[in-house]
């Protein structure tokens, strides 16, 4: 009989060889859930997977979803472009998008398109959920003027998504009652049901 290794996660031998190919991305209260697929190499059957992490997101996964907001506004109708519309990478969004935020994105089959998901936050304190219309990279006809721009921000996304996978993640650690010495970092992945 043999013994299947966990292959997501920083304490896989196999973590760094495998092929991540992710479908859904959502956070909540800074908690990665995902749905992927992972094959051990390019000839292993895919298996598909549905994981929330236990860890705090890196600031970094924060960042790259920052950048996916100017899309989320643009795409589903909520502000018309400006000439400060677009930040520079370092910068921070500028003050017209502090009140939206992305919190996730389903991809198309073959990754080839993306629907953004996110939040507008209401006078008084309440959400309104927002879904742009599916968006292909490479649709002629119904061409959105920044699908470059959005595939590539889209891309820097999706790779801090793979690295939480393998366990990037806050350096926040609670502090001990005691003089102890702190323990090895570990990764803690729970599994959900994928839904239909």
């Amino acid at each position: 009989m043999s013994q299947l290794l966990p292959i997501v996660g920083p304490d896989s031998p196999e973590a760094t060889n495998s092929l991540i190919t992710i479908q859904k991305v959502k956070l909540k209260d800074l908690h990665l859930t995902c749905e992927f697929t992972e094959q051990r190499h390019e000839e292993a059957p895919a298996r598909a997977f549905a994981l929330t992490c236990q860890e705090q997101v890196h600031a970094d996964l924060l960042h790259r979803l920052s950048r996916l907001v100017p899309h989320l506004c643009l795409l589903a109708e909520q502000l018309a472009e400006t000439p400060d519309f677009w930040p520079d990478e370092a910068e921070e969004l500028p003050a017209l998008f502090g009140l939206f935020s992305v919190t996730g994105f389903s991809m198309g089959k073959n990754q080839s398109g993306v629907t953004l998901i996110g939040q507008r936050e209401l006078t008084g304190g309440r959400v309104l959920n927002l879904t742009s219309p599916y968006q292909s990279f490479e649709d002629e006809h119904n061409r959105y003027a920044y699908a470059g721009r959005l595939e590539t921000a889209l891309f820097e996304a999706l790779a801090e998504v793979e690295a939480a996978l393998r366990g990037k993640c806050t350096e926040y650690r609670q502090l001990d009652l005691f003089d102890e010495q702190p323990a090895a970092a570990s990764i803690s992945l729970v599994s959900t049901r994928p839904e239909a």
